[in-house]
C-alpha cells in the first residue's frame, strides 16, 4: 500500500514548491519550540531529494534547513534577550529555561567561559545541547551579533550532519519511503544515544 501511495505522489516540481517552504517553516518552528523533530525532518527531506532528478535538490534542502535553523535560533535568542532585560522576565525565557537541567546549564556556562562562541557549534550537534548553551549565552549577556556569528557555522554543521544521515539512509534502499524510514531511525538513534548513555551511567552509580 505504501508503494502505491509513492507511485501516486505529485510531480517533482509540485513536491518542491510545497516541500521547501514547509521544511523552512517546520525547522524554524522547531528551533523556536524544541519539540519538533527537526533533525528527522531534514533527514527525510534529504532522502526525497536524493531520489529526485534535479542535481541541486540536495543543495536546496541543505540551504533551506541551515537558513531556517539560523532564523529560528536568532528569533529565540532575541526573545530571550527581551526576557533578560525585562524586570518581570519573559514567558519565552522561562520556557527555554525549563528545557535545561540545572547541571547542564552550569556545564554550558563553564564551556562558554572556556571556549567562547565556538561552543555553539557543538551545542547544535549534541542532542539537547542547544538550549543550555543558548541560555548560558543569554545569562552572560552575549550580544545578538556575537551570538549570530557563532550560530552560522553551528547551523551549517547541523544541517550537513542530518542531511548526511538522510543520504546514508536513502542510499541503502531503492524506494524513497524505505529510505525515509531508515533515515528517521538513524536520526532517532543518534538523538537518543546520549540520553540513554546518561541513564545507564546514573544507574551504575558513575
Amino acid at each position: 500500500m505504501i508503494q502505491e501511495v509513492v507511485r501516486q505522489l505529485p510531480p517533482e516540481s509540485t513536491q518542491q514548491a510545497v516541500g521547501y517552504p514547509s521544511l523552512f517553516l517546520l525547522v524554524t518552528l522547531g528551533s523556536l519550540v524544541p519539540v519538533v523533530p527537526t533533525g528527522a525532518l531534514v533527514s527525510s527531506a534529504a532522502v526525497v531529494a536524493l531520489h529526485q532528478s534535479s542535481p541541486f535538490a540536495l543543495l536546496v534542502v541543505f540551504a533551506v534547513a541551515a537558513t531556517a535553523a539560523f532564523v529560528g535560533d536568532i528569533c529565540l535568542y532575541w526573545l530571550g534577550r527581551r526576557g533578560v532585560r525585562s524586570r518581570n522576565g519573559s514567558k519565552w525565557l522561562r520556557t527555554i529555561s525549563d528545557q535545561a537541567a540545572p547541571e547542564r546549564l552550569e556545564q554550558a556556562r563553564r564551556k562558554l567561559d572556556e571556549h567562547g562562541a565556538m561552543v555553539l557549534v557543538l551545542s547544535r550537534l549534541i542532542p539537547a545541547g542547544r538550549i543550555p548553551v543558548m541560555l548560558a549565552c543569554l545569562l552572560s549577556r552575549m550580544p545578538l551579533h556575537r551570538f549570530a556569528r557563532g550560530d552560522v557555522p553551528a547551523c551549517v554543521a547541523w544541517a550537513a550532519t542530518y542531511q548526511l544521515l538522510g543520504v546514508l539512509g536513502g542510499s541503502l534502499f531503492p524506494e524513497p519511503w524505505q529510505g525515509v524510514v531508515a533515515a528517521v531511525g538513524l536520526t532517532l538513534l543518534v538523538s537518543g544515544s546520549p540520553a540513554a548513555w546518561r541513564r545507564i551511567r546514573s544507574r551504575s552509580g558513575h
